[in-house]
């Protein structure tokens, strides 16, 4: 026995050849599947290419249903601020109607109220003549009594000449015309305008109002009338109304609103009193 056959030789032992091929064929396996994966691996990562191709047709089909969905929002909202004026300016035309109504009733209330001071003035002015003539007629039964003529009063039928047919003949022109508070002419007057307007004509000056109209001149009685001659209506310096006798027991005076400047006779409305400024 040799005296090295006790020690471990240091040589790798020979690999069987059923050893190497075994391992052989793992070894081509594994390639196989590696390759495979590969492949697969290639296959899986070329897909998202073709996902990659389709989106933008998906975008420009989503950008045209949102710009599609602003038009239609925008024109919702256009909408809706046009109703939103017409209500307004229905609502402020309603209120403007309902205002100009309340405004309307307040003027013809207020018209109704001075259309009826107007008519209790009317009647005042009617009651108060009709005691005037009351008063009238009591003196003149007095002084017929006293005079045993019979009548109560007696009229000129001279005619009238000069100036005082100059008179007559304006305030007769005017007859027909309108009669207006505070108009002095051409076109309307009121009683003591027609009367210092027509005064006027021949170159006296007579005052603006009735009361001081009754005063201007000398007092004359009824039964001595003269055309021309001032008469008035209520207190000789308080009077109320005015007109001018024109002969024939006819009168001419601016009455009211409703007659104007007319021409009738005395009984029509009695005189209170006259003055002669001619």
């Amino acid at each position: 026995m040799s005296h090295t056959a006790h020690i471990r030789s240091h040589r790798k032992p020979r690999r069987s050849a059923s050893t190497i091929a075994m391992r052989t064929g793992v070894a081509g396996g594994v390639l196989s599947t590696l390759a495979v994966a590969g492949a697969s691996g290639a296959a899986h990562a070329a897909e998202p290419v073709t996902q990659t191709l389709e989106l933008p047709t998906l975008t420009a089909d989503l950008a045209a249903q949102v710009a599609q969905s602003a038009d239609v929002t925008q024109q919702a909202a256009a909408s809706y601020q046009l109703q939103a004026e017409r209500d307004a300016a229905a609502a402020k035309a309603a209120k403007q109607a309902k205002a100009d109504l309340a405004e309307a009733k307040k003027k013809a209330a207020e018209a109704k109220k001075k259309a009826e001071e107007a008519a209790r003035k009317e009647a005042a002015e009617r009651a108060s003549r009709a005691a005037e003539r009351t008063t009238l007629s009591a003196s003149a039964d007095t002084g017929s009594s006293s005079t045993g003529t019979g009548t109560s009063t007696s009229t000129s039928t001279s005619t009238a000449t000069g100036s005082a047919a100059a008179v007559v003949s304006f305030v007769q022109a005017q007859v027909g015309k309108a009669y207006v508070s505070g108009a002095t002419g051409p076109s309307a007057y009121d009683c003591s305008g027609l009367v210092q307007a027509a005064f006027k004509q021949v170159g006296i000056s007579l005052p603006r109002v009735s009361q001081a109209q009754s005063t201007a001149g000398t007092q004359v009685g009824l039964d001595n009338l003269q055309p021309g001659d001032i008469l008035y209506w209520g207190g000789a310096g308080s009077a109320y109304h005015v007109g001018v006798y024109v002969g024939g027991g006819m009168f001419v005076g601016a009455q009211n609103s409703s007659t104007g400047v007319v021409e009738r006779p005395l009984s029509y409305d009695p005189p209170s009193g006259a003055v002669r400024v001619l």
